[in-house]
């Protein structure tokens, strides 16, 4: 990612009014999703948005992410996925920084070896000194990945980040919001592959 794009994506968050981002009042339980009582809007200049909710410390996204990152390529040009790391507490922030720093050093192929590193490998990536150690094996500039991960751009998409998992109601990851209107689980859907099923029937309810 360079400069000029990561600033656009930093001002494009800041433009969004504190009150595009307020939590839905409710949400109507259906068959394997739920349905927001007001459509969220998005900045992804008039695309469809999918929202995957996960965290790097979680079993079941490791699980997920693999068939999500398969349904994404299969998804049409005005359909964008967005990954949104949750931080349900404050000892969750350095993996949500993680991801946003891989994010800012356009190196999100390394994404899924996360996954790989913590759930596999039992690598303890939950803070910023084994963090940077990771990186720096992976072929990351030590110092490069530790100034990102402290900077103002990646504490501000943390932040946003944080104001949609309040704005769509999650209570636990993994999840997917389809079009500011619908969320879906491996819960809710009752399995993995199922979540990615149900996830494209609420796509075509949006006409996707």
């Amino acid at each position: 990612m360079t400069l000029k794009s990561l600033l656009t994506s930093i001002f494009s968050i800041a433009a969004l009014s504190a009150a595009t981002l307020l939590p839905a009042t409710s949400a109507q339980a259906q068959d394997g999703y739920t349905t927001l009582s007001q459509v969220l809007p998005s900045d992804t200049s008039g695309k469809t948005e999918v929202l995957e909710f996960f965290s790097y410390g979680c079993s079941h996204c490791a699980v997920l992410e693999p068939k999500v990152a398969a349904w994404a390529k299969t998804l049409p040009d005005d359909v964008v996925l967005h990954p949104v790391p949750v931080g349900f507490n404050a000892g969750m922030t350095d993996m949500q920084k993680l991801y946003y720093t891989l994010v800012a050093l356009d190196r999100t192929d390394l994404h899924p070896e996360v996954f790989k590193a913590i759930h596999q490998e039992k690598k303890p990536l939950f803070d910023l000194k084994n963090m940077s150690a990771w990186a720096e094996k992976q072929g990351l500039d030590k110092t490069r990945f530790e100034q990102t991960f402290n900077s103002f751009g990646v504490a501000t998409r943390v932040n946003k980040a944080n104001q949609l998992t309040q704005a769509y109601m999650i209570q636990g990851t993994p999840s997917l919001a389809i079009g500011g209107q619908y969320v879906t689980s491996p819960s809710m859907a009752k399995g993995y592959d199922q979540t990615i099923t149900q996830a494209q029937a609420l796509l075509k309810k949006l006409g996707k």
